[in-house]
């Protein structure tokens, strides 16, 4: 990742990262949206997340939806759905697939878990969207989308700086 990257992701963040992280998907302005996380961080911590959305406007819309029940009525509609579960189920083995062919051999502890770390079910909307925003099939990342989306910014949320990037004070989360 370059230095100008990472100081975008850190600034998002608003905290430094703990490890070499990749920007996967970027935004209309160039911005990233999705970075993967190694699954063990620099100084040999698990870390079960592969995909972690860093969009200050996902994150916020996102974060709405969860405090008016959003994972528990992805939850029951993974319940009652059979084809909506069986494709939540096929998420979460890809996911930790992916992840666990990215460790050495050797690693102790492992992280565990399909997507966000969750053994099954849904534990973050924010990390299913985030494997959606990569690319990957995921339905619950799928259905948060839609109420996600568009990510259409008309300024960027962060601002490189010479000191490297802060959040932007002109950026508005769009209507």
């Amino acid at each position: 990742m370059s230095s100008s990257d990472r100081a975008l992701v850190e600034a998002q963040l608003e905290r430094p990262v703990r490890s070499e992280v990749d920007v996967v998907t970027r935004c209309h302005l160039g911005v990233p949206v999705v970075i993967r996380v190694p699954p063990l961080l620099d100084d040999g911590t698990p870390f079960p997340t592969r995909y972690w959305l860093t969009c200050p406007l996902a994150t916020r819309r996102i974060g709405r939806i969860e405090s008016v029940g959003g994972v528990a009525a992805m939850e029951r509609h993974a319940a009652g759905d059979p084809e909506f579960g069986a494709r939540l189920d096929q998420a979460h083995a890809r996911y930790a697939a992916e992840r666990d062919a990215a460790l050495p051999a050797e690693a102790d502890p492992r992280p565990g878990g399909g997507v966000g770390g969750a053994r099954a079910g849904v534990k973050c909307l924010h990390a299913h969207y985030a494997d959606t925003a990569a690319g990957n099939p995921n339905p619950v990342g799928e259905a948060t989308a839609v109420w996600v989306e568009p990510l259409d910014c008309s300024v960027r949320c962060v601002v490189e700086t010479e000191d490297g990037a802060e959040r932007n004070p002109e950026w508005r989360e769009p209507s």
